[in-house]
């Protein structure tokens, strides 16, 4: 039986994901901010065949809770084989650029809240176990259309690429998820092209990820190849391009 941990359980992605799991009669906990919304998904999940489900509330830049929810998380299920870390937002840049406190703030959800749930995850995690951690391909260039989150993005990135190679020795396998265009309710005012996946498409290539013990997926897997070309680019010439 998969015990599995969702942080983030409310995002569009992080519930396809649960989705999958129930339907492999795991038992799954979730974390995130609304409680009322964890409700709601925890009830559908059951419904798809979860073996069981509980939750708890967690606003992730309350570092001090951390160790808390996850204690919890533990105790409920007697222990977690795979944890998916999926919370974040996304900046809007120009009021980034325009407050060095809202920087801080959007860089402390996307980046640092992570890091230190990660780095918490990390002296939980037992042989054969998994974290995954959604990270984004903006992390690997930084951009002037979204440099504030991409800059979280490339510190999440960095953060799981060692920690992966720290654990990997006592069974423990880090897996750093890498988006591409994702068509969620945070993405609803972008315009949408051949390059947007859904979330549901997204669920199914975290959770194969996780079932091969990969330690890197782009998502689709087009977007290894768009990011070799991006990150590839002299600065010279890319401080030229509008990204």
């Amino acid at each position: 039986m998969q015990k599995i941990l969702i942080i983030g359980a409310t995002s569009a992605i992080a519930e396809a994901v649960a989705r999958v799991y129930a339907t492999r009669a795991a038992s799954v906990f979730l974390v995130a901010r609304n409680a009322t919304r964890l409700d709601t998904i925890a009830a559908d999940l059951r419904v798809r065949g979860a073996r069981r489900v509980d939750s708890a509330v967690l606003d992730v830049n309350d570092i001090d809770e951390h160790a808390v929810v996850l204690d919890t998380a533990w105790a409920t299920l007697e222990g977690v084989d795979t944890v998916l870390i999926a919370h974040g937002t996304l900046p809007d840049q120009a009021a980034c650029d325009a407050s060095v406190e809202v920087s801080l703030m959007e860089f402390a959800t996307n980046g640092t809240s992570t890091i230190a749930l990660a780095a918490e995850l990390a002296t939980r995690l037992q042989s054969g176990s998994s974290l995954a951690v959604i990270s984004s391909v903006a992390g690997d260039r930084g951009r002037g259309s979204n440099y504030l989150y991409g800059s979280a993005k490339a510190a999440v990135t960095a953060f799981t690429s060692g920690l992966g190679q720290r654990l990997r020795p006592q069974g423990v396998n880090v897996i750093t998820i890498k988006p591409g265009f994702v068509d969620t309710p945070m993405t609803a005012s972008f315009k949408k092209g051949l390059l947007w996946a859904t979330p549901d498409s997204i669920a199914r290539g975290i959770v194969a990820a996780i079932d091969k013990r990969r330690a890197v997926a782009y998502l689709p897997s087009f977007w290894w190849a768009i990011m070799q070309v991006i990150r590839n680019i002299p600065e010279s010439i890319f401080r030229r391009i509008k990204l």
